[in-house]
């Protein structure tokens, strides 16, 4: 098959699925080779393809819209300060930069180009959260970026096939995992060489040269969808707002969401303005969970790329917490911005409340470790991990919610099993937490219990970044509204829900993460589900009684 020729409308989509399979495989070699457990395990990267202007084509189903999403608009930076005309086979770029990558220094981003027969076809990109880059470390404390870490600018990782070893040794230099993190850095690089041989397979197979008409018949179709469904909503303007904690006083996330004719506007105007902590969110992340949240409702089951992300735009105010500028800190940025969602959904459920969920605990709940042990030579200066979990969702309409799931991240639990192995902390306790989803004709999820202590006799340090403790998820149409996440130590003092504590030896952590909301009148809940719940112990018999008018029949007698 000549490119010269035009390409059927067939084969242009069985390419546009090898895509997908190319970036999917791109992503998993990310996976399986990480060296942080919050990518290996966890699934926190995302992994994608690039035409020469810099329009993402594919996307990896491994992965999370907060990388996803605002790595989608990365690509473009790096073609300004590395432009088509200067790459060369066996060059790659690196970033941290929070407002041109993914929002915080724990993002690397590295774009490689993909050349075949010696030229240029495709860019590939990738993205993974990195445990340990310095400074004050994964939480919210910062008072600006700079003290968050190492900040990286845009460079050249690899040029011609070698390595930066300046470059690397200042990586290495910066964390207290140097093992961890270079052997990520060099994980990042080696997906996107895997997804270029996979490319140039794919290209070999069907004969074609370039990607441009696979690429614009892939973009075309893609916008074309999005309008095509946003066509079905009414227009006009819907407004939202909820509360969340915040640092140290509450931030409130105002919303307007206009449907027209050209696509689906946000407007952050009214939000609060930015933190004196790391809970800032640069903008590309902001519109990654915005339009994802878009997505979810009104284009469920088109892919994403720049063309069904382009009808889908976002704007907040200057110095707002939703466009922080910089140096403004912004490690903690995932705990407003994955509230985002829920806030769009609070839109959106005024005119098609049958396709939208009640609010949920949204972001993560992410146990951020971190301490030090004795002996050995080398190697890591002692331990961190982002042991990630999160609460329940909020209740769909037909449906309940999901316990224990993060969502709208995407980001898996990490195992005990795993988390016991990478650090020298013993979980006594992880378990459902029982009555914590909101009750309701559907119920919202369920949140969890964890019980955490230092197995070796020393203390750990707690870098809290928590959310959902004094403003629970809400429920709506008569559900109850989730339980508030709760931190404390077992000896009975209370934790912040933000900020650095320190575990002592011989106490231990307990985390109860938040529930999601319900949806309808709790007497509406169908008997069957009831008697369920409570024989799973999801619900305790006070609270099927209570709230459900509920007693099971040998109770009755």
């Amino acid at each position: 098959m000549s490119q010269s020729n035009s390409v059927g409308l067939i084969d242009l989509q069985i390419m546009w699925n090898r895509l997908i399979a190319v970036v999917e495989e791109q992503a998993q070699t990310l996976m399986r080779t990480a060296f942080s457990p919050i990518v290996r395990e966890a699934g926190d990267l995302s992994a994608g393809i690039f035409d020469l202007q810099g329009r993402m084509l594919a996307q990896a189903i491994t992965g999370t819209p907060g990388h996803v999403n605002s790595m989608a608009e990365s690509v473009k930076h790096f073609l300004r300060y590395f432009p088509i005309d200067t790459m060369k086979p066996g060059d790659a770029y690196i970033t941290n930069d929070p407002w041109m990558g993914t929002g915080h220094l724990n993002d690397f981003v590295i774009t490689t180009p993909c050349f075949r027969n010696g030229k240029l076809v495709a860019l590939f990109s990738c993205t993974s959260h990195l445990m340990d880059i310095g400074g004050i470390g994964f939480g919210p404390d910062a008072t600006d970026v700079f003290m968050e870490g190492l900040y990286i600018p845009m460079l050249k990782l690899f040029d011609n096939g070698r390595v930066n070893e300046t470059l690397m040794a200042m990586i290495r230099a910066n964390t207290r995992q140097p093992v961890d993190t270079e052997g990520d850095v060099y994980s990042l690089a080696g997906c996107n060489d895997v997804g270029s041989r996979r490319l140039v397979e794919m290209m070999d197979e069907f004969g074609i040269d370039t990607l441009d008409q696979l690429g614009e018949h892939i973009i075309a179709r893609s916008r074309e969808a999005v309008l095509a469904e946003i066509a079905k909503l009414p227009k006009g303007t819907w407004h939202n707002s909820m509360t969340v904690d915040g640092y140290d006083e509450p931030v409130t996330l105002k919303a307007a969401l206009t449907v027209s004719d050209n696509g689906i506007h946000v407007d952050y105007s009214g939000t609060t303005g930015a933190s004196k902590r790391g809970i800032n969110v640069p903008h590309a992340y902001t519109t990654a969970y915005t339009v994802f949240g878009l997505g979810c409702v009104v284009a469920t089951h088109i892919p994403n790329n720049a063309g069904s992300l382009e009808p889908l735009t976002v704007s907040a105010p200057p110095d707002a917490i939703l466009n922080a500028p910089k140096p403004m800190a912004v490690a903690s940025r995932h705990v407003i911005g994955q509230m985002l969602p829920d806030v769009v959904f609070g839109c959106l459920r005024q005119i098609i409340p049958d396709r939208v969920p009640a609010e949920g605990t949204s972001c993560l709940w992410n146990i951020n470790v971190r301490g030090r042990v004795h002996g050995g030579e080398g190697g890591n200066y002692g331990f961190g991990m982002a042991i990630t979990s999160n609460g329940g969702t909020g209740a769909r309409p037909d449906k309940d919610g999901l316990s224990a799931t993060a969502y709208p991240s995407g980001v898996r639990g990490t195992p005990v099993e795993i988390a016991e192995t990478q650090t020298p902390l013993i979980f006594w306790r992880k378990e459902f937490r029982p009555d914590s989803g909101g009750a309701g004709r559907s119920r919202g999820g369920l949140g969890q219990i964890m019980e955490i202590e230092s197995g070796i006799a020393e203390p750990f340090d707690l870098l809290a970044a928590f959310d959902r403790i004094d403003y629970p998820a809400r429920g709506r149409d008569g559900g109850g509204d989730g339980e508030a996440g709760f931190v404390a130590l077992k000896s009975g003092q209370t934790l912040k829900g933000k900020g650095f504590q320190l575990i002592p030896p011989g106490d231990r952590l307990i985390v109860m993460t938040p529930g999601g909301g319900g949806i309808g009148a709790p007497a509406e809940r169908d008997r069957a589900q009831v008697a369920n719940d409570l024989a799973d112990e999801l619900i305790s018999p006070e609270t099927a009684d209570r709230l459900y008018a509920y007693k099971p029949p040998h109770a009755a007698e």
